[in-house]
């Protein structure tokens, strides 16, 4: 690895903390040699959280996108990651102002009539005060954190050196593609810094999500939004996390978490573009007892023919279908070439019997799907990324579920809304564009069809048609050939020598090395030698193959 002199520190404080957590399990996730020590599991989980923070704003969200990932982290490291989505500390008024003033391109006393110093929240990578328009509205004032993004960038430049570097010479930093893992994290990182991407995602899900009457999402104010600071409506209510019981007995949770749970299903499998962070700290109860969602800085995408997989998916995990869930989950993911299906079915087998054989208000859906990643994982098998932020997502939904409504099952809500939503998929699919699209190309192919046929049955008729195989894989089978033929050939070689020299032992001359004919023992030495290295030869590379067949 070439280290970066501007980065140094950096590379010792995270292969310090890499050395820490190593003993405690963390990396056995991923098939690391380390033996972890049980007696540091539960503390060393806890301490986690105060380290990252210690290591800045960047570690910090990745502690936060960590915190979900049951497929990258053993269980018990989650939930005192959960807690650094609200514990951070705030930066400077002055810093805000400074910002703020930059990029509105005014005083705030002129762009506000007026601003909270006080901030509301302050999370990694910016800080939310409320605020008033001059005509009176309620809002609230997104700003980032000064310098953050030089910091990240030079975080990240660290980080992308060092997962190079494992997936080059580890056996988990190949299996787990670190630094696909790691560009995905940074991707998220850079969207969620760009608040007039956020403002856009507010404006998109905010019209998609218009139909639920139980379901709010901010307007943002866009004349008041830049690249580093967002504004948007106030909206009033509690964190669910910090409703008392008693406040829970005046609205229907069921109610709202099955709405909540529609409209991500639409977003996901019709829509095509979804919320990929509803963590509990970004879910309020708003004071007319609707659900808010807050923060859109992370969102995700997915293709049409992906969302007909991930629906098959999931419709196979609520099942109990372990073969059809295997099929999706192999169609829709690339594969390693020690690839081993048999291992992945059985995995995967034992993981949605597990799941089905729980009661149904148990099943954690998107729990389940995250330890379906992380079995392809084991097994070699690389799952996209859409798969992991679904069951990131779902896994979320399933926390704010057990706070809203713990009774709620969300394997049946998914099997009683799988025909709404294929219904809503046609309508999607069946807009009168597309259909005229679909005709004309129908049209093409009929009136080619009896000319094609014509030269298909000439050729047959004239024995004149051809098939082209495409063989696979060629140069393999050709180094395969090359070795055998070498070996072969370095076989007549030596007994040539074997012959030669049993022949020049009849031969008298003054040249004698231990009262024998010189030349000759020295074609028996020759063979000798070259016998020894293509043994070892041959033992060597068998050694290395199984080696790598294993892994």
């Amino acid at each position: 690895m070439k280290l970066s002199t501007h980065n140094l520190k950096r590379y010792k404080d995270i292969a310090l903390l890499f050395a820490r957590y190593s003993r405690s399990g963390m990396t056995s996730r991923f098939g690391a040699d380390t033996e972890p020590d049980p007696a540091l599991n539960g503390h060393e989980a806890e301490e986690l959280p105060n380290d990252l923070e210690r290591l800045g704003p960047t570690f910090v969200k990745l502690g936060q996108l960590l915190s979900s990932r049951l497929d990258l982290l053993p269980e018990h490291y989650l939930k005192p990651l959960s807690r650094l989505q609200d514990k951070v500390k705030p930066f400077p008024y002055r810093d805000v102002e400074l910002i703020v003033e930059r990029e509105l391109g005014t005083k705030i006393s002129k762009a506000f009539s007026s601003f909270d110093p006080e901030p509301l929240a302050a999370a990694s990578l910016g800080q939310v005060h409320r605020a008033a328009l001059h005509d009176g509205r309620p809002v609230v004032v997104k700003v980032q954190r000064p310098d953050i993004q030089k910091q990240i960038r030079d975080d990240f430049a660290a980080l992308r050196e060092i997962a190079q570097t494992l997936h080059r010479h580890t056996r988990f930093g190949e299996r787990y593609q670190l630094p696909k893992v790691l560009e995905e994290f940074e991707t998220t990182i850079a969207n969620e810094l760009d608040y007039r991407r956020e403002c856009n995602n507010l404006l998109t899900l905010g019209a998609s999500l218009r139909e639920f009457r139980r379901i709010q999402i901010p307007r943002p104010i866009d004349d008041y939004t830049t690249h580093r600071i967002l504004t948007m409506e106030y909206v009033e209510g509690t964190k669910i996390t910090e409703l008392s019981p008693l406040a829970r007995l005046d609205f229907d949770g069921k109610a709202l978490i099955e709405e909540l749970f529609q409209a991500y299903l639409k977003q996901v499998l019709v829509d095509g573009t979804f919320h990929a962070d509803p963590h509990a700290g970004n879910v309020f109860l708003t004071t007319d007892y609707r659900i808010a969602l807050l923060d859109l800085g992370m969102v995700g995408h997915t293709t049409p023919t992906m969302q007909e997989n991930l629906l098959k998916l999931l419709l196979a995990v609520s099942e109990g279908d372990s073969d059809e869930a295997a099929d999706v989950a192999i169609q829709i993911s690339d594969t390693a070439d020690s690839f081993d299906e048999m291992q992945f079915r059985h995995k995967l087998g034992q993981l949605v019997a597990q799941h089905h054989n729980s009661k149904l208000h148990e099943v954690d859906m998107g729990k389940a799907l995250l330890e379906l990643a992380r079995s392809a994982a084991d097994t070699g098998i690389y799952v996209p990324i859409e798969l992991t932020l679904l069951g990131k997502t779902l896994l979320q939904l399933d926390q704010v579920g057990q706070i809203l409504a713990p009774e709620f099952d969300p394997n049946e809500s998914i099997r009683r809304n799988a025909s709404r939503i294929l219904n809503r998929r046609m309508k999607s699919i069946l807009t009168e564009g597309k259909l005229f699209t679909s005709l004309l190309e129908a049209r093409q192919f009929l009136g080619a069809l009896p000319m094609r046929l014509n030269r298909i049955f000439d050729a047959i008729g004239n024995a004149e048609l051809n098939v082209k195989v495409k063989a696979t894989e060629t140069q393999f089978l050709l180094d395969g050939f090359q070795k055998v033929a070498n070996r072969i050939t370095t076989g007549l070689i030596l007994a040539a020598l074997i012959v030669g020299a049993a022949l020049l032992m009849q031969v008298q001359t003054s040249f004698r090395i231990f009262g024998y004919p010189g030349l000759a023992i020295l074609c028996f030495l020759g063979a000798a030698l070259g016998g020894i290295w293509l043994v070892a030869n041959i033992l060597w590379q068998d050694h290395k193959s199984r080696r790598r067949n294993r892994h």
